[in-house]
């Protein structure tokens, strides 16, 4: 027991001015965005590399791993590597390393180069999530679930814009220019960030009336369990929205307009659940937003063409904001108070169960029909509500 963090006699961690808490919120939120939006652009360039280097779809999909897995798999080490650093070095630096990525990426090295420059990218955004996470956390303290909810509503905004602009881009310009300019994007994003936030640290440790629920570790993993359980229904049903607008009818555009409508209100989810579970308790806001995604996935099945377009906002509302509830009871949970260690593993857990769910789902849908697959995401979401209230007793007062 030798974390000062969780000793009853510890002083309370330094209280920050709002400016200074409100620069941090920024920074974390900016380094968000860049970085889940330098995640999503690859999409947008897939089919240029496919044609520049004859990749088969498993070869690109290789080639998305080398970004990915190294983003999600380097979380965990890479956070303890910048525990020893201030949140200013550690993100600026992390930033810095995802655009040298990029800018090794455009060089002209084959395919070779793309594929280190796309390891070297991934190991600098690795470190973005869990410690800008955590300089949120130790900027609002006990208060901080609000604000998580607003640093994840601005990564579903990186994800929206930066690839919307490498798709309007590359039609003009070779993709190496493109992929050079998100690279200088990085780069002045690490300076930002460099003069934004302090040169030192805030205290990393969270006053006992928040994080002493996080104690034991039976608590935290229910609740990695849950956050990977609600990522595979977001993306177990992602997997089948086209088809069941294709089924009703609908183009390839109407596709489009269909996953806009439901990220547009994914991304509203994330901004507002948060403050719902303030209200009302993660216990009642988790299950609350379960309960109406599988009704309202379930509703998407039966429903013509129209009104489903009309529900797919409000699906994506509570598809989305579960996630946010989730994300910002990781601090009272963190085991030992380590909250950027939770952060990692907690976003390790969910960046593994969206990778496999959508695998799930499809061998499901393959070996019975689509409804069923569809259905079997409903069901998940439900399984979800009786491991929250399972979850209960380690959440203490926030439950």
């Amino acid at each position: 027991m030798s974390t000062t963090s969780l000793d009853d006699s510890a002083p309370p961690a330094p209280q920050l001015e709002l400016p200074q808490k409100r620069r941090n919120l920024f920074s974390a939120c900016l380094a968000h965005m860049l970085h889940d939006g330098y995640t999503d652009q690859l999409y947008a360039l897939l089919p240029v590399w496919q044609a520049e280097f004859g990749l088969s779809y498993a070869g690109l999909a290789t080639v998305r791993a080398l970004y990915y897995g190294m983003m999600s798999g380097f979380q965990v080490p890479g956070n303890k590597l910048a525990a020893h650093l201030t949140p200013r070095v550690a993100l600026a630096g992390a930033t810095f390393v995802a655009a040298l990525g990029f800018m090794i990426a455009v060089l002209p090295l084959g395919l070779p180069g793309l594929c280190v420059g796309l390891l070297v990218a991934g190991i600098g955004s690795s470190i973005q999530h869990p410690r800008a996470s955590l300089l949120v956390t130790d900027s609002y303290q006990k208060d901080a679930r609000g604000p998580l909810g607003i640093y994840n509503f601005a990564g579903d905004l990186g994800k929206a814009t930066l690839p919307a602009l490498v798709a309007v881009l590359l039609p003009v310009l070779a993709w190496r220019s493109v992929v050079g300019l998100s690279a200088l994007l990085g780069i002045a994003v690490a300076v930002a960030l460099l003069l934004l936030l302090p040169s030192r640290s805030t205290s990393h440790a969270v006053p006992q009336t928040f994080a002493g629920h996080g104690r034991e570790r039976s608590g935290f993993n229910l609740l990695m369990c849950i956050g990977g359980l609600d990522t595979a229904v977001r993306m177990g049903y992602l997997l089948f929205l086209p088809f069941l607008v294709h089924g009703e009818g609908g183009s390839l555009t109407i596709v489009g307009v269909a996953l806009a409508l439901v990220f547009v209100g994914g991304a509203f989810g994330k901004a507002t659940c948060n403050w719902v579970a303030q209200r009302f308790g993660v216990v009642g806001g988790v299950i609350a937003t379960e309960t109406a995604t599988a009704l309202l996935i379930v509703a998407t099945l039966f429903v013509p063409l129209v009104p489903m377009l009309v529900l797919l906002p409000f699906l994506g509302i509570v598809l989305n904001g579960t996630s946010s509830i989730l994300y910002g009871s990781v601090p009272a949970l963190a085991p030992k108070g380590n909250t950027g260690h939770a952060f990692a593993m907690f976003y390790t857990a969910v960046s593994a169960c969206s990778g496999f769910a959508p695998i799930i789902y499809g061998l499901i849908a393959d070996h019975s029909s689509r409804t069923i697959g569809v259905l079997a995401a409903a069901a998940t979401a439900l399984v979800i509500v009786p491991l929250i209230l399972a979850l209960r007793p380690a959440l203490g007062d926030e439950a």
